[in-house]
């Protein structure tokens, strides 16, 4: 891994620190959802399969935070609040889009190797 490479100064740099929020499922599965749209949170949990209202709460703030997602309120009764992905965070969907493109590519292989190490 690249980061083992480099000096031990850059072994505790802040990309570092960035790499688990991410490379979390559910921030891998909410980018993904956005994609080049803008929704509003219950569309992006009917997206994302099994995200718990909590889980989804916890993540959007995360990916906001670190100026991957864009959060809008709309001054409305009840608030309107919608998402999007920013620059940067639609520069990361498309190694997202990569990692579920191999994923696919490698499933079956990665199912029969589960099933022998399972045996």
């Amino acid at each position: 891994m690249w980061c083992r490479r480099r000096p031990p100064a850059l072994r505790r740099s802040p990309a570092r620190e960035i790499f688990p929020d991410v490379a979390d499922k559910w921030a891998l599965l909410i980018i993904e959802a956005l994609g080049e749209r803008t929704l509003r949170f219950s569309e992006v949990r009917d997206e994302v399969e099994g995200v718990s209202h909590k889980m989804l709460t916890q993540n959007l703030r995360m990916l906001e935070r670190n100026g991957l997602v864009e959060r809008k309120v709309h001054p409305t009764v009840p608030p309107r609040v919608e998402y999007t992905l920013t620059g940067p965070g639609r520069a990361l969907r498309t190694t997202v889009d990569a990692m579920c493109g191999w994923t696919h590519e490698h499933l079956g292989h990665i199912e029969r190797a589960r099933e022998r190490f399972d045996a």
